[in-house]
This record gives structure tokens, C-alpha cells and sequence, in this order.
């Protein structure tokens, strides 16, 4: 058995099981993965996938309960090279976050520009993604931190973190009508058309739900993944816009005007999240206190330990 055989094994679930894809995943040939899997099978004595003919179909009940301690195997292997990298080179490595454009464009950029200054010889990554492909990324190993305001609870593989709160705000062109509103309400608010995110983003959730608890169907005419785009289309006068109040700029966005909508919408939360059984480097806790002080190391530690859902209150 060799750690080959095991990453194969992995990237086969992880590509539905078409060996020509785990093939070019893990830069080797198609013959070279059955191969292996066929030795991996023999020497334990087990199928671990489901055939027809040389197409592989599933997995087995074994292969099944094999998968979980695949994964564990390569996540310790990867915590042993961590750990090794840790103490001999304290100050240097390979470091990705995975977040939203929303938090990677206004609630990073001082926390990435003190951990460049702190930490100038570790490779900071920073990929953004949906809620949905941040976990993903997560649970794959192939990012170390994730960050966004949905779609992290409720994933077994993660330990995840409130960061901080904030609240949607009202956005449109300079002289627009409802800055002369005494009251701002949804009703009033249904009256134009409304620009915001998509379903899944910086808390759309929240926004819907507030028009549905009002019995109220708003007009959105357009959606988009970040606020920048939001604000263009408002800017056009395209629509009322709803976005992240922290998403606002009165230096760059002098056409728009922020009204605030503080009773209109739901409180969100942010929450940061780290893959449980990962090791983390020395530099990953100090960027992650960085964002949430209330985040210390022992606290995400015993997250990371934890066999429940590792949510921290």
C-alpha cells in the first residue's frame, strides 16, 4: 500500500469516478490508475469500486468505509509535512484563504495588507468562490482558510466561526425619490425595481426572507455575485440597489447615495471556518485572530479536534 494508491483512490470519488479525469488530475496515465487501484484491491483483500466492464461505478460497501480513512490518512500526511515545515522554517510557507468578492473587497484588505508586512516571506493566496465552492475548497485541503456569510454551516468537514455582523443597506443614484421618504419600508421599496445579489450570496437569504415575511414579491430585475456590479446598474438608474452597508464608499461612490435599512432586513453574520483534523501553521492562527479577536488559537484548536459539527457559539 503507498500513498499513491490512496490519493487515486480519493481523486476517483472526487471525479465521479471517470479514471481518464483522475488520470489528468493527478498527471499520470489511465492504464497507471487501474493498475493501482487493482493492487490497492488485492492487497486488501477487497473491491473497493463498483464495475461494468472497466468503467468504474461507485463504491462498494467496503469502499465505502474505506473512503473515510483514505481521507484521514492523506490529511494526517499532509499535517506530518506541516508540522515538519512548522519548525523548520517558522516564517515561511504557503498560505490560501478562500472567500467571497463581498469580504475579499472591503472587509480583507487591511487584515491582508498587515499579515503581507508580518509575514513577508509566507505565499498568500487569495481565491474567491462561491459559499458553496469555499467549502468545497476547504474540505479538499486545497485552502486553509474560508470565509463568507453563507453556505459554511452545517458541513461536517468544518469548523465554523462567527466573525462579526453587519446589516444590508439601500443604495441609489444622487436625487433619487425615496431619499425624501421620512420612513423607509419594504412596501416602499416594492414600488421600484430591485437590484441586489444572487441566490446564495452575501446574504440574499436574509433579503428574501424579509419580503416574504411582509407577503411582498419584489421586482428584482437584476442580480449579481458582488457589490461593485450592483452599484454600476444602480448608477445607471436601473434600480434600487441592496448591498452590504460596509460595501459603500462616500469617496468612490459620490452618484450613489446610501440609505440606511437597519429595521428592513435581518442581522447577518459572517463566519469563518477551517477544516476539522487540519494542522495548522503558527502564521494561519494569527491571521485568523487577525479577523476575529475573539478567535485565539486554543479556541480554534478545540475546534478542529472536535468529532460534532465543531460550531463555535
Amino acid at each position: 500500500m503507498n500513498l499513491q494508491q490512496l490519493r487515486i483512490v480519493r481523486e476517483a470519488i472526487r471525479q465521479d469516478f471517470n479514471l481518464t479525469e483522475v488520470a489528468n488530475a493527478l498527471f499520470t496515465s489511465q492504464p497507471g490508475v487501474s493498475k493501482h487501484i487493482k493492487d490497492l484491491e488485492d492487497e486488501l483483500g477487497v473491491e473497493i469500486f463498483e464495475r461494468r466492464g472497466k468503467r468504474l461505478l461507485g463504491l462498494t460497501g467496503p469502499g465505502q468505509e474505506l473512503a473515510g480513512v483514505v481521507e484521514r490518512i492523506l490529511l494526517d500526511t499532509q499535517n506530518l509535512r506541516r508540522i515538519a515545515d512548522q519548525f523548520a522554517s517558522r516564517e515561511t510557507g504557503h498560505f490560501v484563504v478562500a472567500t467571497t468578492h463581498t469580504q475579499a473587497r472591503y472587509a480583507l484588505p487591511k487584515v491582508i495588507k498587515w499579515f503581507k508586512q508580518d509575514y513577508p516571506k509566507v505565499h498568500l493566496t487569495l481565491l474567491q468562490g462561491s459559499p458553496r465552492e469555499i467549502g468545497e475548497m476547504l474540505a479538499a485541503g486545497e485552502a486553509d482558510v474560508g470565509i463568507a456569510t453563507e453556505g459554511l454551516e452545517g458541513n461536517d468537514d468544518l469548523a465554523t466561526f462567527p466573525c462579526y455582523q453587519w446589516r444590508h443597506a439601500v443604495i441609489v443614484p444622487q436625487g433619487h425619490p425615496l431619499q425624501q421618504v421620512d420612513k423607509l419600508t419594504l412596501d416602499v421599496l416594492s414600488d421600484y425595481p430591485i437590484i441586489t445579489y444572487h441566490a446564495g450570496f452575501t446574504g440574499r437569504s436574509h433579503i428574501d426572507q424579509a419580503f416574504a415575511s411582509a407577503g411582498i414579491v419584489p421586482d428584482v430585475v437584476l442580480s449579481a455575485i458582488d457589490a461593485d456590479v450592483i452599484k454600476t446598474y444602480v448608477g445607471l438608474g436601473l434600480g434600487v440597489g441592496l448591498v452590504a452597508s460596509m460595501a459603500f464608499d462616500p469617496e468612490h461612490d459620490r452618484g450613489l447615495a446610501l440609505l440606511q435599512a437597519e429595521d428592513l432586513f435581518p442581522l447577518n453574520t459572517t463566519r469563518l471556518a477551517v477544516r476539522k483534523g487540519a494542522w495548522l501553521r503558527s502564521y494561519t492562527y494569527a491571521f485568523i485572530e487577525k479577523v476575529s479577536p475573539d478567535l485565539s488559537e486554543a479556541v480554534v484548536k478545540e475546534a478542529i479536534r472536535q468529532n460534532g459539527r465543531g460550531e463555535q457559539g
